[in-house]
């Protein structure tokens, strides 16, 4: 039987699934990141623009499982408007959630996760884990390229 709690967790999934909060049209540049899960075909292609050390814009476009899908909708209302200290912070606490191979987590890494520590029960599965970290890759990658490029500039 499925519990209240993983009922819910299930419907934020299959919303954030649905609604992509983020996505829209990317045009590949070279500060884009295109990421492929070559387990079971996921895609993304994300560009981010900062100012300064804040994200001021994000866009990806991608296919893929609900999972992926809806981590990347969670990633991006996550992360928009933050610092990169912000970001990173998020980062390490959703990679640790993700390799918590289903044991508990405390809250402490939980609570600012907001919807994406509903991703938390993937964890349990490993094939699915590369799935709710794809975005991040791409977002990770996007954000070194662009600041790769300023410094050039």
């Amino acid at each position: 039987m499925v519990s209240a709690l993983d009922q819910l967790y299930q419907q934020v999934i299959m919303d954030h699934a649905a609604e992509k909060h983020g996505s829209g049209q990317v045009e590949p540049s070279d500060t884009s990141s295109h990421q492929v899960n070559p387990t079971c075909g996921d895609e993304v292609t994300l560009e981010v623009a900062l100012e300064g050390d804040t994200l001021s814009g994000l866009a990806w476009q991608g296919q893929g499982c609900s999972i992926s899908q809806a981590s990347l909708s969670m990633m991006n209302d996550l992360v928009a408007g933050k610092s990169l200290a912000e970001i990173e912070q998020l980062w390490k606490d959703f990679d640790q959630m993700m390799h918590s191979r289903g044991q508990e987590v405390p809250d402490e890494i939980l609570d600012p996760l907001e919807d994406a520590a509903s991703l938390q029960g993937t964890s349990k599965f490993p094939n699915r884990v590369k799935c709710a970290l794809l975005g991040w890759m791409a977002l990770r990658e996007s954000i070194a390229k662009t600041q790769a490029r300023q410094e050039n500039e």
